[in-house]
């Protein structure tokens, strides 16, 4: 094992920009080798898979120094820092619900580190602090996640999450005292909550004692056997009733929610994240006093399609499915007679792909999807179509509240330069307007978002949005970040971003393509965009570049690839691939060593989009894209700065780790960097903190500007 010193050894750079040569912190190769149905593959840095290891955290701590010391020497740095900072600072109020005669919503001032709960009793009256997660931790990353009110509003469950992990622990609070009751929920991952209609208690997920450990083996073990629960307010967790698991498939996931009326406990069970599902419920009785012991009834026990229970009246569940429907369609079923043969169409599919339904006042609003941008259409209970709930422009419906027994409805807006704005709306009077908007300090004016349409490799025809400061005239030489994801049925629609401003007000252009693999026209698109279909993604997003090239957006000396988590792969595939085709590469917390992926943490559950290389073929596809094996030494590679965390227990670190190292040894004296950004305390990106995301923002903007020779006013 070498000294962790001589990692420390690092060449500083000048003042005036990059260093002469790239002094990387030693990473010696091992000797595994790993065989895949008889071929023979070298993994000379599973030795930053022990993140643990003395080795690992000294690579690590170098990494960070050389990475650091470079980007706080780019006068870049401090401007986009100053210029985000007071971006940032502008009141953010999320989408209010409400429930047992209370509105909640969640509020940050500015520059808080996490958003604040709050709770009024009605919209005129002064709101109180309910749950405050800046005062859990000093640095603020504990961060609030699920949360869910009684019926009867007298009490809030809520998860918190630290350092950015996916682990939560649930606790219940007092709405009237705001104080905490005794209860306190562990070993909660992907899990919901959900309340019986009499408000003694709620059911969720959780893992069993086979992953109760502490430190980077919690953190980072693998998930097996999750199990769902009722938790009796007042009692300990240990006294919690098992509802229902599926012991013989550890992998599989369960999940409950509850019906509005209280009288089902609807179960789904997932096997990874495809779009089909198992449906079960449990028939809990009289709402008043359920039935915590009633039967698991199976509703649907094929793995065909999938089914999202969203509302209930008497015997019959409304479920949203993409059975005979890859765009969506909702479907009534009588528990009472379930056989397919009697479901009904009560919406059925259209053109445009249905995102999600809610029941609110009697009627069903639809948040449907056209080209990448959202509507918001009415139905009566019949299926019959009422009158639309008109948007503001293009731009997406990021969230919909309401309840079954009131029209009053809430949803929020949002576009590449419209910050996210609450609106009200009455079903009943049809009719609404905004209830509370941002102030953010820019001139939206002086910008313009278009959408364009462009063929991939394939001929598919493809949509993108771009966006820039008006009165742009195309050269080529305009500096562009092109963001992407293209996986997962993930469908980006446009949306407010403080860093994406600060990146148009200095004159840059934000281009989003629509890849394949997303959700943006249903099961057909994304499946074009898996397995050995993957290919595809890549194509689209390097033909979103062609396109800029060819009309004069951009040039490859100009342009900018960007994308996270799956995204992530796709910069790291992309730059492979085509290494001339941009100047910067910014791959986040990526999927980069796809032979080993199902190996980490919740890494199984993405074989249903990736495939495996368990698998013979699914070896063959996988190695031929794979960003950690598909690294060519002596290629001119574009600028790279990795960024990942080491709490990401979504996309294990080791990923980013071994990439980056792969790729210094590949551009080891050359004259464009390959540099990793290490965030201490910090997972995947939910609930990071205010002062973190500024800092990272600063960081790889300014890191694109410097490649880019943008001289910042």
């Amino acid at each position: 094992m070498l000294r962790p010193a001589l990692f420390l050894m690092l060449l500083a750079p000048s003042l005036s920009g990059q260093p002469s040569a790239w002094n990387y912190p030693p990473a010696p190769r091992g000797d595994v080798i790993d065989d895949y149905h008889g071929t023979k593959v070298a993994d000379p840095y599973r030795w930053l898979e022990d993140f643990d290891s003395p080795q690992t955290r000294a690579w690590v701590a170098a990494e960070n120094a050389l990475t650091f010391g470079f980007l706080e020497k780019l006068p870049q740095r401090a401007r986009f820092k100053k210029r985000l900072t007071q971006l940032w600072n502008f009141p953010r109020v999320g989408l209010p619900f409400k429930e047992g005669g209370h509105y909640f919503f969640s509020k940050n001032t500015g520059l808080q580190n996490q958003s604040v709960l709050y709770t009024q009793e009605t919209l005129s009256s002064e709101p109180r602090v309910l749950i405050d997660p800046n005062t859990l931790s000093a640095d603020g990353t504990v961060a609030l996640t699920a949360t869910a009110v009684s019926h009867d509003g007298k009490w809030a469950a809520y998860g918190t999450a630290a350092a950015g992990s996916d682990w939560n622990e649930f606790r219940v609070r007092s709405v009237a005292s705001a104080q905490d009751s005794s209860d306190v929920i562990r070993w909660v991952k992907f899990s919901g909550l959900a309340w019986t209609r009499d408000s003694a208690g709620f059911f969720y997920s959780r893992y069993p004692a086979a992953v109760q450990a502490e430190g980077n083996a919690k953190t980072f073990g693998q998930l097996e056997k999750q199990q769902l629960y009722y938790h009796r307010l007042g009692t300990a967790q240990e006294t919690d009733r098992l509802i229902h698991s599926v012991p013989e498939q550890p992998q599989w996931f369960v999940q409950g929610d509850t019906t509005e009326d209280g009288r089902f406990l609807c179960i789904t069970i997932a096997r990874g994240s495809a779009n089909e599902n198992l449906l079960r419920y449990v028939d809990l009785g009289d709402p008043v006093k359920p039935n915590l012991t009633g039967r698991v009834v199976s509703l649907v026990d094929v793995w065909d399609a999938e089914y999202n229970v969203v509302g209930s009246s008497g015997t019959v569940l409304y479920v949203l499915t993409n059975l005979d429907a890859p765009r969506k369609r909702l479907v009534a079923i009588d528990t009472a007679a379930p056989a397919r043969a009697n479901w009904k169409t009560l919406i059925p599919q259209s053109t445009d792909v249905i995102e999600s339904v809610a029941v609110i006042g009697g009627k069903f609003v639809v948040k449907t999807m056209h080209d990448a941008s959202s509507r918001l259409l009415v139905y009566a209970k019949d299926g019959r179509a009422l009158a639309p709930i008109p948007l503001p422009g293009l731009g997406a419906v990021a969230g919909v509240s309401g309840r079954e027994d009131s029209p009053e409805l809430f949803y929020n807006f949002t576009s590449f330069t419209y910050p996210t704005t609450n609106f009200r709306y009455d079903l009943a009077a049809a009719q609404g307007g905004v209830f509370n908007a941002p102030n953010v300090a820019f001139d939206p004016a002086a910008f313009e978002t278009k959408q364009v349409f462009y063929n991939s490799k394939d001929g598919t025809r493809v949509p993108m949005f771009i966006t820039h400061k008006k009165g742009l005239k195309p050269d080529g030489t305009t500096p562009t970040l092109l963001y992407a994801y293209g996986g997962f049925d993930i469908s980006l629609l446009p949306g407010f971003s403080v860093t994406n401003l600060a990146w148009l007000e200095a004159g840059g252009i934000y281009a989003v393509p629509n890849l394949r693999g997303g959700g943006e026209y249903g099961k057909a698109w994304h499946e074009a965009g898996t397995k050995e279909r993957k290919q595809n993604v890549f194509d689209d997003y390097i033909a979103a570049a062609e396109w800029l090239f060819a009309n004069r957006y951009t040039s490859p000396a100009h342009l900018v690839l960007s994308g996270g988590s799956n995204g992530g792969l796709l910069v790291g595939a992309t730059i492979n691939q085509r290494p001339d085709l941009c100047r910067v590469a910014l791959p986040a917390v990526g999927v980069m060593d796809m032979l080993r992926f199902h190996q980490f943490t919740i890494g199984y559950a993405w074989v249903s989009d990736y495939g495996s290389s368990a698998d013979p073929a699914g070896f063959n596809y996988l190695s031929a894209y794979s960003p950690l094996h598909t690294i060519k030494s002596g290629v001119n590679y574009p600028a790279v700065l990795v960024t990942t965390a080491d709490h990401d227990d979504r996309v294990f670190p080791a990923h980013s780790f071994k990439y980056a190292a792969a790729l210094q040894a590949a551009v080891a004296g050359g004259n464009n960097p390959a540099l990793i950004r290490i965030e201490t305390n910090a997972g995947h990106g939910a609930g990071k903190p205010t002062s973190k995301v500024i800092e990272e923002a600063a960081d790889k903007l300014a890191f694109a500007a410097h490649f880019l020779g943008m001289d910042l006013k």
